[in-house]
């Protein structure tokens, strides 16, 4: 068997992710792996974070198994200082790995944040990152979320002139509405949109919000984060209190005492699926995001190695057409209680910017 994927590798051109499956990323982007790797989650936000040794074990074996698609920001605490030590440590290893980074949630001198996505801001902050990462470029760079201020228009042409001098080779935005996808696209190609997107959050369906029908038709990759539902749907958290503190999802109304077993409904559906199907019901998710389409690429994130095999492992589940409408009656069937995100937050989702000439 070694030597069989020793040979299938050497034809495929010798990177390790060439056993797993890849599609385009966009219309004009370069073939990735299916399924990427979040790192927000080794770093930031879900408590505190391990050890560097056991944090670069998961990096070790994302790079080992094959998923090669790595996404990071500048707001995920040491996220990007981590991965520049891991390419430091692993010489050679970073040009087989496609890889995202984001800007725009900028710190301020009180410890608050405040979005800013101005040409200004995103020049100095990609700079900052290709610092902190020890790399002259990044593969894919977003805008993580529009400030409502600044027209996209503008934003774009810097990211553009980026572009045109190396430091990024792609141009991806995160929960932007339809309108300012549209508009960034006259500009320059967006070559992926990053969004939440599960059997927990199905709005960019929507034709009121339209997202995923002007991605079809503008050819840009559907990047979905928060794939599990920020680990509900793995079946295995059943209570606010399985959240260690310091964990975002204490504070997210979805997660809420109130709606959380309200939301366990739709997971034991889907769980009770994956077991007839003779998988996890992690798996189940994953795989169901997968058939949606070859644009669509699931990036959930972990900080367990058995856990990130479990996710791989969705890319063997193949489900019948009729397993796929059982998974979306579910979906459709459920009433999810409780916004994705704190109020103060959810305000920039789905964002629009002011016109160019306003």
């Amino acid at each position: 068997m070694q030597k069989a994927q020793e040979v299938l590798s050497k034809a495929t051109g010798g990177k390790v992710g060439s056993l797993l499956p890849r599609a385009r990323l966009g219309k004009n982007g370069p073939q990735v792996t299916r399924l990427g790797f979040g790192t927000m989650g080794l770093s930031a936000f879900y408590g505190n974070p391990k050890p560097d040794s056991e944090r670069f074990a998961v990096l070790d074996k994302c790079y080992n198994d094959g998923e090669l698609f790595w996404d990071s920001a500048d707001v995920y605490g040491d996220s990007e200082e981590l991965l520049g030590n891991w390419f430091k440590q692993n010489p050679g290893k970073r040009e087989e790995i496609f890889l995202a980074t984001k800007f725009a949630n900028k710190a301020l001198p009180d410890g608050g944040r405040e979005i800013d996505s101005s040409p200004e801001y995103c020049r100095s902050s990609v700079e900052k990152s290709l610092k902190r990462l020890g790399l002259p470029f990044v593969d894919l760079y977003y805008v993580h979320r529009l400030d409502n201020k600044t027209p996209i228009e503008k934003t774009m042409e810097v990211l553009k002139q980026l572009k045109h001098e190396g430091k990024i080779k792609y141009i991806g935005l995160s929960e932007c509405s339809e309108d300012s996808l549209r508009r960034a696209c006259k500009v320059a190609h967006v070559d992926a949109v990053q969004i939440e997107y599960s059997p927990f959050a199905l709005d960019i369906e929507q034709p009121q919000i339209g997202v995923l029908k002007a991605c079809r038709e503008l050819g840009c990759a559907v990047v979905a984060y928060s794939p599990i539902g920020r680990g509900m749907l793995g079946g295995t958290i059943r209570s606010p209190d399985d959240f260690e503190d310091g964990d975002f999802r204490k504070y997210a109304p979805r997660f809420s005492a109130e709606n959380f077993p309200k939301n366990l409904q739709l997971v034991d559906k889907i769980t009770e699926i994956a077991k007839k199907k003779g998988c996890t019901a992690s798996q189940l998710t994953l795989a169901w995001i997968l058939a949606q389409g070859d644009d669509f690429f699931p990036i959930p994130g972990t900080t367990n190695p058995q856990r990130l095999e479990e996710n791989i492992g969705s890319l063997k589940v193949s489900l019948t057409s009729q397993e796929e409408k059982e998974i979306r009656k579910a979906c459709e069937a459920a009433e999810v209680h409780g916004s994705r995100y704190p109020e103060a937050m959810a305000k920039a989702l789905f964002a629009d910017t002011p016109a160019l000439n306003a």
